[in-house]
């Protein structure tokens, strides 16, 4: 029997949907609920499994199964998802209810469906008899919805990561993710003068300068250029509050935008293209505070590990995220190649009444077991 035929159906639903059903929202953060289920997963095939805590309660689950002598194979993967509003759902967030063939909850798709995919390609292997041909190490990590300090970013500067190559399962419509933007975010304040409301033209209303510079942010162009799988960068002005009563020229106004960005492009130069755009929009007595920045990342398309999970994927397409994953860390710091492979699609992450197909499930359970079947490290290493 071959990895792939092995896999079940039932058992990677099962796995799914228990771990949808512990509450690892973040925030506030904790993901201590998920551990167990997983730990008890990897033990029982076979693996040697460790919990990093670099922050109490901010467990991530480290996981090997190999002996440690030949190429690894890493897969990340995130155990956060983020809050809920139950009043917006029509079924239980955490109840991993199956329904007509999708499998809702909260991180059904982003990502505890992946990580259920990636486990069940491992279980199919065992089931099928076959030893993957390399290590495979699993890395099951906290606080990636909120930068991954505590979690991907914290394992890097502790030197726990290496690997030959990386998966990411987060949903990518069963696609080959090799790109991804990156993001500022950015709090922008404004300063006015504070004046009678019956006289607004004796004082100066941050509210009036506010509204010019997010007429000139909100959907700009900012002259970056289209890249073949991220198309332009966007700004999205998110949050504006300012001023004290309605009667008073406000003096103070904040906004906060998030400005996309493409591969390679730096903090400082992602900043300087929102400022410059307010100034040349007029004249404003403002500050520009960077919030957080995450840069963009991307994997030559041709790099022969991309191939190898095409192919694994039954010749998959390449695609870009326009939003970011941990896959960053590992391609920018590390220089590890890595893909974004998983089950469900982006378009109902973060929303209410999240689901993932059950299909997707089964399809990207088999392309790992393919994958594990099949990689022996060598390809990793050279483009094509």
């Amino acid at each position: 029997m071959s990895a792939d035929a092995a896999v079940r159906t039932d058992r990677v639903t099962e796995l799914a949907a228990s771990l949808i059903q512990c509450d690892t929202q973040n925030p506030p953060g904790g993901e201590q609920p998920v551990v167990e289920p997983l730990f008890a997963t990897l033990r029982e095939l076979g693996a040697e499994v460790e919990i990093f805590e670099p922050e109490p309660g901010r467990p991530s689950v480290l996981a090997r199964v190999g002996n440690g002598e030949g190429p690894t194979l890493l897969v990340n993967g995130h155990i956060d998802v983020v809050p809920v509003s139950e009043a917006d759902w029509s079924v239980p967030p955490f109840g991993g209810l199956v329904r007509d063939g999708l499998l809702y909850g909260r991180g059904a798709c982003d990502m505890k469906g992946g990580i259920a995919a990636a486990l069940e390609g491992l279980h199919a292997c065992r089931d099928a008899g076959i030893t993957p041909p390399a290590d495979l190490v699993f890395h099951f990590v906290a606080d990636e919805e909120t930068g991954g300090r505590a979690g991907t970013e914290a394992l890097v500067a502790a030197g726990l990561v290496h690997a030959d190559a990386a998966v990411v399962p987060e949903p990518s419509e069963l696609l080959v993710g090799v790109a991804e933007r990156g993001s500022l975010m950015a709090e922008i304040a404004v300063r006015g003068r504070a004046g009678h409301g019956s006289d607004p033209a004796a004082g100066h209303s941050a509210i009036a300068d506010a509204a010019r510079i997010v007429s000139a942010l909100h959907l700009a162009d900012f002259g970056d250029g289209e890249h073949p799988l991220l198309g332009t960068p966007t700004a999205n002005v998110g949050t504006i509050a300012g001023g004290t009563a309605a009667n008073i020229v406000a003096a103070e106004c904040r906004l906060r935008v998030d400005r996309r960005v493409l591969p390679d492009q730096t903090r400082d130069e992602a900043l300087a293209a929102v400022t410059g755009l307010i100034d040349a929009a007029g004249e404003f007595d403002y500050t520009a505070e960077v919030v957080a920045f995450a840069e963009g990342s991307e994997l030559d398309a041709g790099h022969a590990f991309v191939t190898e999970v095409r192919r694994a994927a039954g010749d998959a397409s390449v695609r870009g995220l326009k939003l970011g994953t941990d896959a960053r860390f590992l391609r920018n710091s590390l220089g590890i190649p890595t893909v974004v492979y998983g089950p469900g699609s982006m378009t109902v992450a973060h929303t209410a009444d999240e689901y993932v197909p059950v299909a997707d499930l089964v399809t990207a359970a088999r392309t790992f077991a393919r994958l594990y079947a099949s990689f022996d490290g060598v390809s990793s290493h050279d483009a094509g």
